[in-house]
């Protein structure tokens, strides 16, 4: 029987209602939607959220010199605008979202990027909290700024010439996000210009799949590693997730990181940078 290396990742909602006056931790909604859902995601934080959230916008928070959707932003923009929201030196940053946890695990992936491991997500989100008939309210949250210490660990990041050389070397296995239809060019982008289809070599392993659909959670330990077992990854080989735009890639890399793996990168650019661009191979 599995158990999870890095349990601490994963909060519970019973965990976080007894934390909710803990001056030490910090509890951010990082809601986010496909512009072709059609959701505020800001409006529907304003109307509920769990208590004490701050609203963590990952478009906000990212690097506004890049057309690309959401990428992060430089390690000193990252401490001033975490830092504004409150978020600070010796706090337990636990992120949710109202979806499937995704933007949660982006907002994870990011604090871990810039050093800050005390970071988890609330395991079964919002939708998991609001079923359980615990507390909400509604408003904004006036943040108290805090000062923010950062390390940028650029293992954690690929880039477009990562991926190129990955391409060459197949240093590391590179994990698709995105719906088999995407991944096999069968299904539409979601993004006009972007070709579909995927990088050569690349396996498909939909975000929820690692996910259990009656309760919304991370599978447990010994499902979750089938999961990945089942789509053809070696979990004893470094790993790069990719999805559409570096968002539920960062699902798996949660997943990889709770069986252990603590250095799984994610591809920022995502299919919206490779898929978008004139001369990189693609396979459908």
């Amino acid at each position: 029987m599995r158990y999870y290396a890095k349990p601490e990742a994963l909060v519970s909602t019973e965990w976080l209602a007894q934390h909710l006056d803990d001056p030490e931790v910090g509890i951010v909604d990082a809601s986010w939607y496909l512009p072709a859902q059609n959701r505020d995601a800001v409006a529907e934080y304003r109307e509920a959220h769990i208590p004490g959230a701050v609203y963590f916008d990952i478009d906000e928070i990212s690097d506004p010199a890049n057309d690309l959707p959401h990428t992060i932003p430089t390690a000193e923009d990252f401490a001033a605008k975490a830092g504004a929201l409150g978020l600070g030196n010796g706090f337990r940053v636990v992120a949710y979202d109202s979806g499937s946890m995704m933007a949660s695990c982006r907002a994870w992936w990011m604090f871990r990027s810039f050093g800050h491991d005390d970071v988890a997500v609330l395991s079964g989100g919002f939708a998991k909290w609001r079923r359980e008939n615990r507390p909400i309210e509604s408003g904004e949250v006036a943040a108290v700024p805090r000062a923010l210490t950062v390390r940028f660990r650029p293992e954690l990041v690929r880039s477009l010439d990562h991926m190129r050389e990955n391409l060459r070397s197949r240093a590391a296995q590179v994990l698709d996000a995105r719906s088999q239809g995407r991944f096999d060019a069968t299904e539409p982008e979601t993004r006009p210009g972007v070709r579909g289809g995927h990088i050569p070599g690349s396996t498909c392993l939909h975000y929820t799949g690692l996910i259990d659909p009656e309760t919304g959670e991370f599978f447990a330990p010994d499902a979750l590693a089938a999961a990945f077992e089942a789509s053809g990854v070696d979990l004893d080989r470094p790993a790069i997730g990719t999805c559409g735009s570096g968002v539920s890639a960062c699902v798996l890399a949660l997943g990889l990181y709770l069986l252990g793996h603590e250095d799984c990168a994610v591809y920022d650019g995502s299919w919206t940078e490779w898929g978008g661009h004139p001369d990189t191979p693609v396979e459908t």
